[in-house]
């Protein structure tokens, strides 16, 4: 197998657990559990910036590929939204970790959090479903 072939699988992988580690911090911290937030959120980033450098080389491989299934209108909404906001989500992503690991500006964390949270987890699960609909349907 090529890297072109195994990066989409590792791309999804590194959506899903994204998704995984968002959704466990998120009950972290409403759990009061600020150490298991601060390593979930963490993890969270290292998925996704693997994700990231996944897809550009996936990208610069093989170039754009195009979906032909027979539910192509959602699939193209479906992409639309998960590509606007996952340009969205990375200055959200970043301005929201710099106010809390690096600034310690906890309750600006927390306004920016309300946002940054829902576009940041919508992207990494509508990237396993953008994933399952290109390449396993």
């Amino acid at each position: 197998m090529t890297l072109a072939e195994v990066l989409p699988g590792v791309n999804a992988s590194m959506n899903a657990t994204s998704a995984l580690a968002l959704f466990t911090g998120y009950w972290a911290i409403r759990t009061k559990r600020t150490s298991l937030h601060w390593k979930c959120m963490a993890v969270a980033f290292a998925a996704s910036s693997i994700f990231l450098a996944g897809y550009l080389i996936r990208f610069a491989l093989t170039g754009a590929h195009h979906y032909a299934g027979p539910w192509r209108p959602f699939y193209l909404g479906l992409l639309g939204t998960h590509m606007t906001l996952a340009l969205v989500a990375l200055p959200l992503i970043l301005r929201t970790m710099w106010l809390s690991a690096v600034r310690r500006k906890y309750a600006a964390h927390r306004r920016i959090a309300r946002w940054t949270f829902p576009v940041w987890a919508y992207v990494s699960v509508t990237g396993v479903l953008v994933y399952f609909m290109l390449y396993r349907l």
